[in-house]
Order: C-alpha cells, then sequence, then structure tokens
C-alpha cells in the first residue's frame, strides 16, 4: 500500500475570501460537494469572521450545515478568536482552523493583536472546545512562517518560539503557513526540522503559497521532510487580504498529479476534481483560475499510487 498524504482543500474559504466576487450559496455548496466527491479528505470550507471584513464568508454559518452531510470528508472552519470557535461548534463544523501570525506587522493588520495575545485566545478556545461533549480538533497556523510582506525576513527561532507557545497552549495539530509564498525549499527544511524537533508530531502541516513560482517545489521539500498533511486550492484561487503581495494557494490539481507520481495515495481522482472547475467558474465567471494540468490535461502516462 501507498503511504497517504491528506490534502486539505482550502479554495471555499483561502480562496473565496479574497475573489473580486461573491460566489452565490447554492453555487458554493455543489462546488464543495463535487469536490467532496473526487475524494478529498478535507475541506475548508469557509471562515467564521465578521462579515464587515470578509463579505464573501458571510454564509459560512449555512455552508458548514450543509457540507457536514457529506459523506467521508472532515469539514473544515476557519475560526480567529473564540467567539468564532463557538459559532463553528454551533454550526457543526469537525475542525476548526485558527491563524496566528509569527510576525508582529501581520498580526496587526490580520487579528489585530499581537502574537502573545493570539496565543492566550488559543487557550481560551482550547478550553472551550474540550469542554463540549462533541470532539473537535483545533489545528493552529502559523502564518508568515517563511516571511513576510511587512516585517521581511522571519527567523527560524521566532517560527519555533510561537509553535512552542502554541503547543503548550494545547493545539492538537500545528501547520506553517507561507502566506505571502516568500519561502523556498532550504528555508522549508530548516523550519520543519526545527519545529518538529521542538514540539514533535504537533508539528503536522504545511500552507503554501506559489507567488514566487517555488510552491511545488516547497511542497517536494516538505514532503521529504516528513510532512504528510498539505493545504492547496483549486485552480491556485487564494491569498491573505491583510497581506499585501500574497498571491494564491498551491494547486490543489497539480499537487495530486505531484503526489501520486511520487507513489504517495490522496484518494483523489484528478478527473472529477479537475471537473469541479466548471462549477468554480459558474459561481465565479470573471475569476482566473491557474494549473498547469488541467491546462495540458491529464498524460496518459499517468498511474495514481495504488
Amino acid at each position: 500500500m501507498a503511504e497517504r498524504v491528506t490534502i486539505c482543500e482550502v479554495a471555499p474559504r483561502d480562496g473565496l475570501q479574497i475573489a473580486r466576487g461573491r460566489m452565490p450559496t447554492a453555487v458554493k455548496s455543489r462546488w464543495i460537494a463535487a469536490m467532496a466527491a473526487a475524494g478529498l479528505p478535507q475541506i475548508e470550507v469557509g471562515s467564521f469572521v465578521s462579515p464587515k471584513l470578509i463579505p464573501q464568508m458571510a454564509d459560512t454559518g449555512e455552508i458548514v450545515r450543509a457540507a457536514v452531510l457529506l459523506p467521508g470528508v472532515t469539514i473544515v472552519a476557519l475560526a480567529p478568536n473564540l467567539r468564532g470557535a463557538e459559532a463553528a461548534m454551533a454550526a457543526g463544523a469537525q475542525r476548526i482552523s485558527v491563524p496566528i501570525s509569527v510576525t508582529m506587522g501581520h498580526s496587526r493588520a490580520n487579528l489585530n493583536r499581537t502574537p502573545a495575545e493570539q496565543t492566550a485566545e488559543i487557550g481560551r478556545m482550547v478550553a472551550f472546545l474540550r469542554g463540549q461533549t462533541r470532539r473537535v480538533e483545533l489545528e493552529v497556523a502559523l502564518s508568515t512562517a517563511f516571511g513576510c510582506s511587512f516585517d521581511g525576513v522571519v527567523a527560524v527561532d521566532e517560527v519555533v518560539r510561537v509553535a512552542e507557545g502554541v503547543a503548550a497552549a494545547g493545539a492538537d495539530a500545528i501547520s506553517l503557513a507561507d502566506t505571502v509564498g516568500y519561502g523556498h525549499p532550504a528555508d522549508i527544511r530548516a523550519k520543519v526540522r526545527a519545529v518538529r524537533a521542538a514540539i514533535g508530531p504537533v508539528m503536522q502541516g504545511l500552507h503554501l503559497h506559489d507567488t514566487m513560482g517555488l510552491g511545488l517545489a516547497n511542497a517536494l521539500a516538505g514532503l521529504e521532510e516528513g510532512v504528510r498533511k498539505f493545504d492547496s486550492a483549486l485552480a491556485g484561487l487564494g491569498g491573505c487580504p491583510f497581506a499585501p503581495g500574497a498571491s494564491g494557494n498551491i494547486v490543489t490539481e497539480d499537487l495530486v498529479f505531484l503526489l501520486e507520481s511520487q507513489g504517495f495515495a490522496t484518494g483523489v481522482d484528478l478527473a472529477k476534481l479537475i471537473a469541479a472547475r466548471a462549477i468554480l467558474t459558474e459561481g465565479l465567471p470573471d475569476e482566473v483560475l491557474h494549473g498547469q494540468v488541467p491546462r495540458a490535461g491529464i498524460p496518459k502516462t499517468f498511474r495514481p499510487a495504488a
């Protein structure tokens, strides 16, 4: 049996939060259902944030309530604070993702808090979730771990310090996020190694963007360091509205091709995944779609990992 790699599809959240238009709720639900039917094991379907700040996420509660009825997929929602976690739980989210910025500049712009203040908030969220009868895991994404459009270079020690604080606060899992896509393979390797040495197996995933064209190279570097969970976005949508210069996530279709070609099983039907782009275009007809594999077509040499 091939070793499995988990992909969390983040286009309905990270992708749509910066889209020029708003996808109708009914179309969004059909799109998410199509991606689930393609075999994606996790889908981050929205964020519980103020609709005044990100109007594209105003229907997240409705979307979560519909998505949790889909079989075979874990429905993830982003919540930046305790209030958001409470709303995510009420809607039925099966996993909660929480951002924390490594750098002060991005932390102030994105959350209007310092990293230390957000760490304390994560502790309150953990306490809330552990008091519930329904078990919901909390994963924390360390934003700007590989560089920041406000503060520039991010040292390994800074990332480790924030990761240690989040782990001590009780996070179930921690991922490192290349929010603005400044990372490169050597930086990926160094920080994954350092964080794992500091906090052990709680370090689990990578969230990568393709701003400099190194997204898949960075994914391969992470894979070589033992990372077995990656965030990606259908058609390469995405970017943080509070991080100048941020561009799209790595393309899920291309990531699946890379992983399966390397002998790692994803459980994703690549043809069905590519077909889900049609619903995305229906909901956002003016959005530019990215991806080398969808553009070229699945080659006849492609053999999914068994």
